[in-house]
């Protein structure tokens, strides 16, 4: 076996060895050849290169997304690092385990004009849950921290960073270790958490006739069982994200096409005694909106680690998981007249009459392809979107259940959906679709460059010209100063990037061509795939508009 000289890379390659940290995404560098080098000559680790940090970055909140298991990223010093804070702040408002190794100088190189240097301690600090500087020689005390932060990362779900300075030479190699790595375990710093007496929030359910349940990103995967008790109590009514991964036909997934034509009657009539959340962010601004303006009594959310009062009247914080909570909750309630799922059921079952009617008389545009895009998509496959208007096109159409579907909601940035689909298809091993738009298409382009994705990954990239979100939100009117500085109006097409990164590509720009092209996108597997599908940019605000306003 072959292992840097350095002892602080030993120290940090064999206590991630030791606590399961085997995938490590490495972006190429001289300072952190140490790492490099003792992490590819393990057979133990699975390593993957990608030049670009931001893509890299991304690919790694893709497979730790899929695994729930920490992804170690190790780059070099300076600028390289702060290309990872994207991903980094994506990992922690989401909940991802990821683990940031920087390479860095001495403490004596920082701010005297060494090359390739930046002041890198603490540089996550607004958005890590754990920051381990460590000193240049191999110590007990390094290893506490690089354990400490390897365990908070997996036990909190969430980002941390060790720091490691490393002086030259960089490159040295003995075949055997010369340090005794100190192995902790710091279960103590992730509290238990434990269920509280119930009895007195049971009393407020019980007397409430209106209650909501909203789930969020991928809905911590409540069970079959809860679903099932939550579906027949006529007292409740469940909104679902399509990020939420929970179905149930009684379950409202299209919570926009459901509420945008309330009148403020409707939505009086509409607001819950009792709200209660759990998953991740919502994407909907409409169900947003609506909460904030007539609020509940009582807003409960259940999640192991954080609340955030989304709608400012959270009320309490259950710290326990959704299944925990409602295995032991739902003994101690009980059956009250209501009305309230039932006259949700009514305005649900127009919507979708209403839905299907519009659908059929619209012209080729963003929305009908979305429609036709999702209804082909493979059965027991993931979808990937991308953020903007892909995710909201997205939870305005029925998706099938066995399909899971992922977002980065965590910050909702364009910046990485690529690389984070790419690497959860490299994760997962299922066939993924991922569905995007050109601005972030072209934003993560670099996202392409790996030789890691899957040959039956499928891209389906439409492309409207520009922002298309921006012709939909207050504010838009045709101007040169509207289409270079917020719709970003272009004429680029991914042809040449998919011959220079070795994917299939076809082409539709209207009804005929889109229909042949999903086709010709699920026949083969040779290669990755790209279906771009060009649709009319001045068109697809008006008929997403119009949409809205045909529901009733």
């Amino acid at each position: 076996m072959i292992y840097p000289k350095i002892p602080l890379a030993q120290s940090i390659i064999e206590i991630c060895l030791a606590k399961g940290i085997t995938t490590i995404i490495i972006s190429p560098g001289s300072r952190n050849a140490p790492l490099t080098i003792g992490f590819v000559s393990n057979p133990a680790f699975d390593c993957y290169s990608i030049a670009d940090e931001r893509c890299a970055a991304f690919f790694a909140v893709g497979m730790a997304q899929q695994t729930k298991v920490p992804v170690a990223l190790v780059c070099t010093s300076g600028s390289a690092l702060l290309n990872y804070y994207p991903a980094f702040a994506e990992a922690f408002y989401s909940q991802i385990p990821l683990i940031v190794i920087s390479a860095d100088r001495p403490q004596s190189k920082i701010d005297i004009g060494d090359g390739q240097t930046i002041r890198q301690e603490n540089v996550f600090a607004n958005h890590s849950l754990y920051n381990a500087n460590l000193n240049e020689t191999a110590s007990l005390e390094n290893d506490y921290k690089i354990n400490q932060a390897i365990d908070i990362a997996k036990g909190s779900k969430g980002p941390v960073h060790i720091n490691a300075p490393f002086e030259e030479p960089l490159y040295e190699t003995v075949a055997s270790l010369s340090v005794e790595v100190m192995i902790n375990s710091f279960s103590n710093l992730i509290p238990i958490n434990r269920l509280e007496n119930l009895e007195e929030y049971a009393t407020i359910w019980n007397n409430a006739t209106k209650k909501m349940i909203l789930v969020g990103v991928s809905g911590l995967h409540a069970n079959e069982k809860s679903i099932d008790a939550i579906a027949h109590d006529d007292s409740i009514i469940v909104m679902t994200e399509t990020t939420s991964n929970i179905h149930h036909p009684s379950f409202v997934n299209n919570i926009d096409t459901i509420i945008t034509p309330f009148t403020p009657e409707d939505f009086e009539a509409f607001r819950p005694d009792i709200l209660v959340t759990f998953g991740g962010m919502v994407v909907s601004k409409r169900i947003k909106a609506f909460l904030r303006k007539y609020p509940p009594k009582h807003h409960w959310h259940i999640d192991p680690f954080r609340a955030y009062d989304t709608f400012g009247v959270l009320t309490k914080h259950f710290e326990v998981h959704p299944n925990t909570f409602f295995q032991a909750f739902y003994p101690l309630t009980r059956p009250i007249k209501s009305d309230y799922s039932q006259k949700l059921a009514v305005v649900k079952k127009i919507r979708e009459e209403r839905h299907e009617a519009y659908m059929a008389k619209i012209p080729f545009s963003d929305f009908m392809v979305f429609d036709r895009v999702i209804a082909s998509l493979p059965v027991k496959s993931q979808l990937q979107i991308s953020n903007s208007s892909a995710i909201r096109y997205a939870q305005l159409i029925d998706i099938d259940p066995s399909i899971e579907v992922f977002c980065n909601r965590g910050t909702s940035g364009i910046d990485g959906s690529t690389a984070t689909a790419i690497g959860a298809a490299v994760a997962n091993k299922k066939q993924t679709v991922f569905i995007t738009g050109d601005i972030s298409f072209l934003y993560d382009s670099n996202a392409l460059w790996n030789n890691y994705t899957p040959k039956n990954f499928k891209i389906i990239l439409i492309n409207n010209g520009g922002g298309g979100i921006f012709r939909i939100l207050p504010g838009h009117k045709e101007t040169p100063v509207f289409t270079t500085f917020f719709e970003t109006s272009h004429q680029l097409t991914a042809v040449h990037l998919a011959k220079m990164y070795g994917f299939e590509y076809t082409l539709a720009t209207d009804e005929s061509s889109l229909a042949i092209g999903i086709t010709a996108l699920y026949v083969q597997n040779d290669k990755p795939a790209i279906l771009e599908i060009r649709t009319p940019t001045v068109v697809n605000d008006a008929v997403l508009l119009q949409y809205f306003k045909e529901l009733t």
